[in-house]
């Protein structure tokens, strides 16, 4: 089967060689795969514990063995070099195993987020075109074999191009397909060596499709190179090792999924315990159990551990780490967190799919600047700051935020968005916008397109957010623009309650935000208040569809909750 995914990004051209002669003379691509970095750390941590999902323990040594088996049986199916595996599991051990499997065969893993349906998995599907794809029988009460086959109809793909259908945990044999315990099991006997010697890490290794907040998914390459120089980078500013031990509530199939949970134990010897479902009770039982010491995600997931009654009670020594991304990042949290959670560091992080961390604070920056700031740019990476035509502006100037580094995917799968996504000294394009300062930390200042253009005047969504998100009765807000025939758009906050507190009325919330001094253009003019914002798969409010929802129930003259 012909593949659309290319095995080098040759497509932009000499600047990129250019760029990946650098990293591999300056050591950030040290020309070894990811397999073969596997190899290596199974072999030096044994019977530690890798995983650990529910009551399972997966040590470093039945992970090796899983993965060779996994390995084996795919290339008795034909998998080898350039070949697609797509798996939808949750955060399951089988989806460790798929990956690592995947990549140590020289073929391309492309995770897809377990809540995604028919449609835009199909989407994905007739763009990597997978060999085999693999999905759990059931899931939170979904059956997962004929949402895939739906999938595959919208795909277009026809039945000569049908991958093989691999079902974990099944009730009963696929039709069509087999399962993952026989295709384990039928590689077991010979298992394939996973040291990766025949494996380009030039390949594209990985394909994490972005979460579509603002548009379709897009799926965006790296290879073993640039996931590689990720691991090591964090392993060093963080610093991660064998000490460590992450809780994993995001999806696997997501980029901090697959970095933290996947392939941090995989290149850095830690070790990770799956969440299958966010529980912040359940969280903190697992903090305390399995000695977790560090987490990155939403900042939501921090909000609502504090928010738990009992959370004095619990033993959280060990954890150290809470890396916030993904979302706006509320400063009054984070100094709560501090508070409450002595001998933890919280700071905030910046990255994407396509570019998995830019900037971040290391422990000692994290006291003093990892509170209003994203901190500086991890050892390899450039940022700049440009306005609309490309100029590169001084400091304290708010422009696009602009990056390149050792840990920047390779381009998308579909060609033509690359040449929007990076402009011609090889940087990518963010879409956000943001300042630097002389010493060269970063202030994430909302998107370029999440603004509110109220008069011709453009406000940002994110000073706003900021501001009410320090209201007490407020656990998460979100800004957006609503059309109005008078003024163009006016703002419109959406929040969601904390326990236990009484919504406020727009005009309170008003005169909180005056004795806060923001500039009474930007205060907002409507307020909605939800049980919950709508959210896509990363975590991240889906702000798109909480705009139209709100523009419907305002045209429809239903109440905001």
């Amino acid at each position: 089967m012909v593949s659309t995914l290319m095995k080098v990004p040759t497509r932009v051209g000499k600047r990129a060689h250019d760029a990946a002669r650098h990293y591999r003379q300056a050591g950030f691509w040290r020309g070894r795969s990811l397999g073969a970095e596997l190899a290596d750390t199974c072999v030096r941590r044994g019977e530690a514990a890798a995983l650990l999902e529910g009551d399972r323990v997966l040590s470093f040594a039945a992970l090796h063995d899983r993965v060779r088996a996994l390995a084996a049986g795919l290339g008795a199916a034909g998998i080898g070099p350039g070949d697609a595996v797509a798996y939808q599991l949750p955060n399951w051990w089988e989806a460790t195993v798929t990956l690592l499997a995947t990549v140590s065969l020289g073929a391309r893993s492309i995770p897809i987020v377990p809540i995604l349906r028919a449609r835009e998995v199909g989407m994905i599907l007739a763009e990597t075109r997978p060999r085999v794809v693999v999905v759990p029988g059931r899931h939170r009460r979904a059956d997962y074999v004929p949402l895939f086959q739906a999938a595959y109809e919208e795909s277009g793909l026809g039945t000569e191009a049908a991958p093989l259908l691999v079902v974990a945990r099944a009730e009963k044999e696929p039709k069509g397909g087999t399962t993952f315990e026989a295709l384990l099991e039928s590689g077991a006997a010979a298992p394939v060596p996973i040291a990766g010697a025949e494996v380009d890490p030039g390949d594209v290794a990985v394909v994490i499709y972005t979460s579509g907040s603002t548009a379709a998914p897009k799926g965006a390459m790296h290879s073993h190179e640039t996931l590689g120089a990720e691991l090591r980078s964090l392993g060093a500013v963080h610093p991660l090792g064998d000490a460590d031990r992450v809780l994993m509530p995001s999806p696997v199939t997501h980029i901090s999924g697959v970095v933290h949970a996947i392939l941090a134990p995989a290149l850095l010897g830690t070790s990770a315990v799956l969440m299958d479902q966010w529980q912040p009770a359940r969280a903190l039982e697992l903090i305390e159990r399995h000695r977790v010491t560090y987490m990155i995600g939403a900042p939501t997931f921090l909000q609502e551990m504090l928010a738990q009654p009992d959370l004095e009670r619990h033993d959280l020594s060990s954890l150290r780490l809470f890396s916030c991304g993904g979302a706006s990042v509320p400063a009054e949290l984070m100094r709560v967190a501090r508070a409450r959670l002595p001998g933890l560091v919280t700071k905030r992080v910046y990255g994407s799919s396509e570019f998995p961390t830019i900037s971040t604070t290391d422990a000692h920056d994290a006291v003093t600047r990892g509170l209003d700031t994203e901190g500086r740019a991890l050892p390899g990476v450039e940022i700049r700051i440009c306005d609309e035509d490309g100029r590169r502006l001084p400091p304290r100037q708010e422009g696009e935020i602009r990056a390149r580094g050792p840990d920047c995917f390779l381009g998308y799968v579909d060609a033509r968005l690359d040449a929007e996504t990076f402009d011609a000294e090889g940087f990518l394009r963010t879409g956000d916008l943001g300042v630097l300062d002389e010493d060269g930390y970063l202030t994430v200042t909302g998107r370029a397109k999440d603004i509110i253009v109220r008069k011709g005047e453009k406000i940002s969504a994110r000073e706003v957010e900021d501001l009410i998100a320090t209201h007490p009765a407020v656990a998460e807000v979100a800004v957006v623009p609503v059309g109005d025939a008078e003024t163009g758009e006016r703002a419109c906050a959406c929040i969601r309650l904390a326990p236990g507190a009484e919504a406020p009325s727009l005009e309170s919330l008003v005169d909180f935000l005056r004795e806060r001094d923001l500039t009474p253009q930007k205060l907002p003019e409507r307020l909605v208040v939800r049980d919950d914002l709508p959210r896509a798969p990363s975590g991240k409010v889906h702000k798109k569809l909480l705009r139209e929802e709100v523009e419907r129930h305002l045209a429809e003259g239903r109440p905001g909750r």
